[in-house]
């Protein structure tokens, strides 16, 4: 097949959203999304985010205690550990999406998912720290599943149920990152914390931190499962049996228009997430006279999960309806006005707590932090925006395989960059060691110059809805009763 540009597709009007032109008549009829394949597909974000974070609480002391790491040493060899998944799956997520579309979308989530079982699973074996960071790559290579999860969802949904869509999937992510530590910490060394339990499994004995990969693993191995047995292919050759059609090449898929300006967006929404991410927990750790809040675990983990919840709240109930209101684009230039704003607030936190203002911090900064919380709507907003900017459907797979490609990468080096960078300022007092907090904001600002090169086809803005009695509304999936 003679290839030709990706931009010279039929339907190519840049001022129309990509799903609202492949399923026009469908979206004039606003049709629901189908619940089944939405819950499968949000299922395997939760797996996918569980098997990542499980190890977090352990890590460092099975570094220690299995590895026979010097203590001073155990910070190094974590961060290769926390790193090495972030450079293998920045290497592997364009394959992933090339194969997708090239071979069908369940295909490659089921084969992720059950290698993303194994290799959480099998952490617990390892015996020295090469062993972990062998395994831990193993895990990063079938890092593709959140590529795939991505590219079904938005062939799920049309232009209007899209932003409910990756509401769920953003939300979904949540509940896997909360939920990947709370195993990881509830069932580490089960033999000695649960004796009357475990005390007599040698296997847990021996292996001391193998149950909480194996429960991990467990769950994404159903999940894989559930998806092998229910899940409904959307690849539309796969999907309607008809002649197969070759994926545009990558490189016709970045030139194409308004690609590289949302690419950018992209991967710059993604390293707000990832420097604050890295940044706040150890923030939070800092003593007051330091630069930080002093808090204990106790009152970092009440903190996090305040966040947690704010941010599921947001996410479900405040993205879509602002979404379908305001279009995407001006939900996004929201977040971008409040971004630098929220990072310049919160040293002053510390300011209180310097100056004996206890009871203001408390009756202040949790509420803060909450409203913060809502510019992680800049993230489905930012995922609404590659999927209106694909060139067609068949690049779908390829496109979000390049973007988290390259979010990859700035998730292998943004967190130790700005992690130094506070740790630098704090011992040398820089602005009363709140330097990192006025580059964050300095970052942030920049979110909003780059806004400006928005595409119009990624602004998300949808015309009103023309129902038509004769012509009820039927579902993207054949066959599929379970829709919300």
């Amino acid at each position: 097949m003679t290839q030709q540009p990706v931009a010279a597709a039929a339907d190519n009007d840049e001022r129309t959203p990509l799903l609202a032109r492949a399923d026009a008549d469908e979206d004039e009829e606003e049709v629901p999304l189908p619940m089944l394949q939405v819950t499968l597909l949000c299922a395997g974000r939760v797996a996918e985010g569980m098997a990542f974070f499980t190890i977090f609480p352990f890590v460092n002391q099975m570094i220690a205690e299995v590895g026979g790491v010097p203590e001073a040493e155990v910070g190094f060899w974590s961060g290769w550990i926390e790193s090495v998944f972030s450079f293998t799956s920045m290497i592997v997520m364009l394959f992933w999406g090339r194969a997708s579309d090239n071979f069908g979308r369940k295909p490659v989530l089921t084969i992720c998912l059950a290698g993303m079982a194994a290799s959480a699973a099998l952490f617990g074996f390892a015996t020295d720290v090469w062993q972990m960071i062998a395994l831990r790559s193993l895990a990063g290579v079938f890092g593709g599943a959140v590529v795939t999860i991505r590219t079904m969802l938005s062939e799920n949904s049309t232009a209007r149920t899209q932003a409910r869509a990756f509401s769920l999937f953003a939300f979904a992510g949540n509940l896997g990152i909360f939920s990947g530590p709370l195993i990881g910490g509830v069932f580490a060394k089960p033999a000695s914390q649960y004796p009357s339990i475990f005390g007599r499994v040698q296997l847990f004995v021996d292996y001391p931190y193998l149950l909480p990969g194996l429960i991990s693993g467990g769950f994404t191995g159903l999940v894989a499962l559930s998806n092998f047995i229910w899940l409904k292919e959307t690849l539309p050759e796969q999907r309607n049996s008809a002649t197969k059609t070759p994926p545009p090449s990558i490189m016709s898929i970045i030139l194409s228009p308004g690609v590289r300006p949302v690419l950018v967006i992209f991967l710059y929404a993604g390293l707000l997430g990832f420097l604050y991410t890295a940044l706040i927990p150890v923030f939070y750790f800092t003593p007051i006279e330091l630069g930080g809040f002093g808090f204990t675990p106790a009152q970092i983990s009440g903190f996090i999960a305040l966040a947690g919840a704010s941010q599921a709240i947001w996410l479900l109930f405040f993205f879509p309806p602002l979404q379908k209101r305001y279009g995407t684009g001006n939900v996004l230039r929201g977040c971008a006005t409040m971004y630098p704003i929220a990072f310049a607030v919160i040293p002053v936190f510390n300011v209180l707590l310097r100056e004996g203002k206890v009871k203001l911090f408390w009756a202040t900064a949790p509420a803060w932090m909450a409203l913060l919380s809502g510019l992680s709507m800049i993230f489905a907003g930012v995922q609404l925006a590659l999927n209106d900017i694909s060139p067609g459907p068949h690049a779908f797979g390829t496109l979000n395989g390049i973007a988290l490609s390259l979010s990859s990468g700035v998730r292998a080096i943004s967190p130790a960059s700005i992690t130094s960078l506070y740790a630098y300022g704090v011992k040398h007092q820089i602005l009363k060691g709140h330097l990192a907090w006025v580059v964050m904001v300095a970052i942030a600002a920049g979110f909003g110059l780059v806004l400006q090169w928005l595409p119009a086809k990624s602004e998300g803005r949808l015309p009103p809805l023309h129902h038509h009695a004769s012509a009820p509304p039927a579902s993207r999936t054949q066959g599929e009763d379970e829709t919300v």
